[in-house]
């Protein structure tokens, strides 16, 4: 008897060569690289019996309704959960799954820090700037920009993406490290000397702020109007967590006013789109003190193809009859 498994949108091929060497295993991937539409997901899910799903999918009691009762997994290709039901999953004994893997946290934290030195050093200004010919001759106040080195940074979450932006600033670029979490992290502490703050103490000493925690109720909209007047009139604020932890319009406003410097993005309040209310006027694109990116934190081939073998991974043990490795909860 085969299993039937749905991906909703093509991946990495290296999970899916380990899933297609099962010859029990039927696969159904979603022919186009674009996600899916909620129609196409509700017929395509129907009598199968695992779910591969992409973060951008709503994975809820809708799906799983028109997916049937013979429903058993969910492996989702993501480091989260944000984008599932988990109560309405686990009430139904679906197995939920996510795909984390250490070279995640590497390649998010490389891409903060990216953010972090075009902001610093205006790469996307002066980029656009000497594009359109406008660069004559060197001047001495030409785009100043400001040093990383010696600054004060903030981290909001020291999980393995938080700490590898610890790591990486305190030893490359000699920054003083400040942090806030759910308790103090005492072996961060003592290998780069980082000091534990609460949030409203971290907002005003960085130069830097970095957010680094999951989307739950209790971080949902933890950075608004508020947070942001505590910052420093010079700081950048750098997200590459999730949208939702910042609020869109205050952060626009915060910019527009001068109360921040400039923030580098990755992710978005209202994802995919860039701007929650095209009609308020306050659009993060038409601002040259930001640098925006299309959720591609984590876009390195060695680290989509290793999430494409931890999403297999866990189905295949599941299908074993073990308990996989990624199992949420």
């Amino acid at each position: 008897m085969s299993t039937h498994v749905f991906i909703t949108r093509h991946i990495p091929d290296s999970g899916i060569k380990l899933l297609k060497k099962h010859k029990s295993i039927k696969l159904d991937i979603y022919e186009k690289d674009q996600q899916i539409p909620r129609k196409e997901l509700l017929k395509r899910v129907k009598g199968v019996d695992i779910i591969l799903s992409i973060l951008t999918e709503r994975i809820d009691a809708e799906v799983f309704d028109a997916a049937g009762p013979q429903l058993k997994m969910v492996a989702n290709y993501a480091v989260g959960f944000d984008n599932i039901d988990l109560k309405e999953a686990s009430k139904r004994g679906i197995m939920v799954t996510n795909s984390p893997h250490p070279s995640v946290s590497e390649s998010v934290a490389e891409h903060t820090i990216a953010l972090m030195l075009a902001l610093a050093h205006r790469i996307v200004e002066t980029d656009k700037f000497t594009r359109a010919g406008k660069y004559h001759a060197w001047g001495p106040q030409l785009f100043l920009g400001t040093d990383l080195f010696g600054k004060t940074v903030g981290i909001i979450g020291t999980g393995r993406i938080g700490e590898g932006v610890v790591r990486r600033l305190h030893d490359g670029f000699n920054m003083k490290i400040i942090y806030t979490d759910l308790k103090p992290n005492k072996k961060l502490e003592k290998e780069t000397g980082a000091i534990y703050r609460n949030l409203n103490q971290l907002l005003k000493e960085s130069d830097i702020v970095s957010v680094h925690v999951p989307l739950l109720v209790s971080t949902k909209g933890l950075i608004g109007a508020r947070e942001l007047k505590l910052m420093k009139k010079t700081a950048f604020l750098i997200n590459t967590a999730r949208g939702p932890i910042v609020q869109e319009k205050p952060l626009v406003k915060a910019l527009m006013k001068g109360d921040i410097a400039g923030a580098g993005l990755d992710v978005y309040e209202c994802e995919p789109f860039i701007d929650c209310d095209p009609s308020d006027n306050l659009e993060l694109r038409k601002l040259t003190n930001v640098v925006l990116t299309p959720h591609t934190a984590s876009a390195t081939l060695n680290t989509r193809q290793a999430m494409s073998q931890v999403a297999a991974k866990n189905i295949l043990a599941f299908l074993k009859g073990e308990v996989p490795p990624n199992k949420a909860g």
